[in-house]
């Protein structure tokens, strides 16, 4: 059971990274504008912006790696 809700957050956690990215890269975002409800609208708003988050925290992380280097 415990194993399972940490497996959909996870993955929860990387969709949203990668609209983050596909943000980042192209400027497309989701159209929250669409969304009827308030309220799920700023849940999906917070959703997203953890993914900016997570995704800015991963640039740190690998640039800080030697792993990682940056091409021009």
């Amino acid at each position: 059971m415990f194993g399972r809700l940490f497996h959909l957050g996870f993955d929860a956690l990387m969709i949203s990274a990668f609209l983050a990215g596909v943000r980042r890269s192209t400027g497309l975002t989701p159209a929250l504008s669409q969304v009827p409800n308030k309220d799920v609208r700023q849940l999906l708003r917070s959703y997203l912006e953890f993914g900016e988050y997570m995704f800015d925290f991963a640039v740190v992380i690998f640039g800080r790696s030697s792993s990682f280097e940056r091409k021009p």
